[in-house]
């Protein structure tokens, strides 16, 4: 790798320092580096000719730049300085380390399937993005649950009274759906988790289906047969309001995450150490 592209959480001055560290270093050994200059803007020279984008932060960071840049294949390299890390493989401590490994090409490239979703409101698409890690449809308003009403490839599968639905790749089975009692699940492979969240029943679990199924959550009336309201995320960032009759449909995208693994450590010894923290 020659060129590299630098995207910070500008919201941490830690972040924020080490970029800069990083900059210096890699121009010191002859790489060319550029470095995000506005909080939500990209320069237009990423995809034209950077090799390898670095992101500072958390997960969080990650996921937004994933889907903001989705398209460039560009692989990605997330350098941990929040909390729980499962996307952010490097640590601060061993920044360097991970530099001169991307530099003398010693490196592989996981691809990640992501998830395209579009809102429906009485038959015309309003929303569109994609996400890396869920799709997430949850109540909106007052405390209450919310019906709805799952397809899966237009056959109706059940109908779902819980606060919300989670429709997650194998990357994000780690996040929300696990916290909502999801199954774990390699991140290189190819399906969807449907996880209810709070369901009012004894008997809904997790549902896996294949990447190549269509999911689609419609939902239904409220209280005494009245509209209902909710509202759909993507990757816990982007939101759409919903209301009754509304619908998104769910789909493996085109799109893939590219992600940069400088570590020859399986995925299940990346699991055994964070499901060991406290």
């Amino acid at each position: 790798m020659k060129i590299f592209y630098i995207i910070a959480n500008s919201d941490k001055e830690e972040c924020i320092k080490l970029s800069g560290e990083i900059a210096e270093y890699l121009t010191a050994h002859g790489q060319k580096c550029l470095i995000r200059k506005g909080k939500d803007s990209y320069d237009p020279e990423v995809g034209q000719d950077v090799d390898g984008i670095l992101v500072l932060g958390g997960d969080g960071t990650l996921l937004r730049a994933a889907r903001d840049l989705a398209g460039r294949k560009i692989p990605f390299l997330g350098i941990n300085l929040g909390h729980l890390g499962y996307l952010a493989e490097i640590e601060e401590q061993n920044v360097t380390s991970a530099l001169d490994r991307l530099i003398e090409g010693c490196y592989t490239v996981e691809n990640r399937m992501m998830l395209e979703g579009t809102v429906y409101r009485e038959g015309k698409q309003t929303f569109h993005d994609l996400a890396l890690n869920d799709i997430v449809m949850n109540r909106s308003g007052n405390l209450r649950v919310v019906n709805y009403d799952v397809y899966v490839n237009d056959e109706y599968l059940n109908s779902f009274t819980a606060d919300g639905m989670i429709v997650s790749t194998p990357t994000g089975s780690t996040g929300y759906s696990l916290s909502a009692g999801g199954p774990i699940v390699s991140p290189t492979a190819s399906m969807l988790v449907l996880t209810p969240i709070c369901p009012h029943t004894l008997n809904s679990r997790s549902i896996v289906f294949s990447g190549d199924d269509r999911i689609r959550i419609e939902i239904g009336e409220g209280r005494r047969n009245g509209p209902d309201e909710a509202c759909v995320t993507f990757d816990g960032d982007t939101c759409e309001e919903l209301k009754t009759g509304d619908y998104v449909e769910i789909h493996k995208s085109c799109e893939v995450t590219k992600i940069l693994k400088i570590n020859q450590v399986s995925f299940l010894e990346v699991l055994r150490d964070k499901l060991s923290r406290r």
